[in-house]
């Protein structure tokens, strides 16, 4: 006999496989070579790819720098806010 779900619980169980995001917001304070300096440094990210994330962050406001479970973007959130960035935790969009 087939599992019947109601709408709301098959929206919870998609939401549960959704990975979740550190993103990295643009500031008035972080120098870009800082910023690129630190995605390098805790990420370690090529010079290219920091710099790209980077540029992200200045011209659009933002970048997803991360992905994966909670737990682990909550530590990479921490460790930018030690190294002075503005950093949120949010979940994957669909």
């Amino acid at each position: 006999m087939p599992v019947e779900y109601e709408e709301s619980q098959l929206d919870d169980l998609t939401a549960a496989d959704r990975p979740w995001q550190t993103v990295v917001w643009n500031d008035p304070v972080n120098l870009m070579s800082y910023v690129t300096f630190v995605f390098q440094q805790y990420f370690g990210f090529s010079r290219r790819k920091a710099e790209k994330l980077m540029l992200e962050v200045h011209h659009d406001g933002r970048s997803i720098v991360s992905s994966g479970s909670r737990e682990e973007m909550e530590r990479d959130v921490q460790a930018m806010h030690e190294y002075g960035l503005w950093a949120t935790l949010e979940r994957a969009d669909d």
